[in-house]
């Protein structure tokens, strides 16, 4: 789930422990942990609402000073059809295993067998080599828009986002509000390939 970065401070309080989001189906599910900008969550419910259900105290909860500034954000990019969820979650407090990872400084054991990885990855891409040069072009492109990063590769938006998450869960890089970055194992990694 994406939030503005504006919501981090009144989540991390309590504040906000709502969010309504528009959507064909469900897209988070009620147990799960999801990670977001404004840190790790846990969803608790998930349930479809009607707009004029909707009072003053779920626009509070959800960070919105009524209920009509909390439907014109969810109607922002949302498809005519779609329906209104409400998702109620809780901000986690242990540590996210990947923000670990990714601060962690491979020993030669482990860096070898993330570059197995990585060459196993480029050798079974049905679309050509990928895995290293995404790490290059990160590192030497940080904080570039995903959109752009995937053009200069002549690929789509979305699958090759899907690959830098690939990267991600093996601690490589970092999101950034914009666009990504090596994380301290990522150019350990990178740089024993040089």
């Amino acid at each position: 789930m994406l939030f503005a970065l504006r919501f981090a401070e009144p989540i991390a309080r309590g504040e906000v422990d709502l969010t309504f989001r528009r959507w064909r189906r469900a897209q988070v599910r009620p147990g799960r942990p999801y990670r977001t900008p404004v840190g790790r969550l846990q969803v608790d419910e998930v349930d479809v609402v009607a707009r004029e259900d909707l009072g003053p105290d779920d626009a509070r909860r959800a960070g919105f000073d009524d209920v009509a500034a909390l439907l014109a954000e969810a109607d922002k990019h949302a498809a005519e059809d779609a329906e209104l969820y409400r998702v109620r979650f809780h901000l986690l407090d242990e540590p996210d295993p990947r923000s670990e990872l990714a601060a962690s400084v491979p020993d030669a054991d482990d860096l070898a067998a993330v570059c197995r990885r990585l060459d196993a990855m480029d050798a079974r891409s049905g679309h050509g080599p990928w895995a290293w040069a995404t790490l290059a072009a990160i590192a030497e492109r940080p904080a570039v828009r995903a959109p752009d990063l995937a053009a200069s590769f002549g690929r789509e938006t979305l699958p090759f986002k899907a690959d830098v998450r690939r990267l991600k869960a093996l601690g490589l890089t970092l999101s950034l509000p914009v666009g990504y970055e090596l994380s301290p194992r990522g150019r350990a990694v990178l740089a024993s390939r040089t």
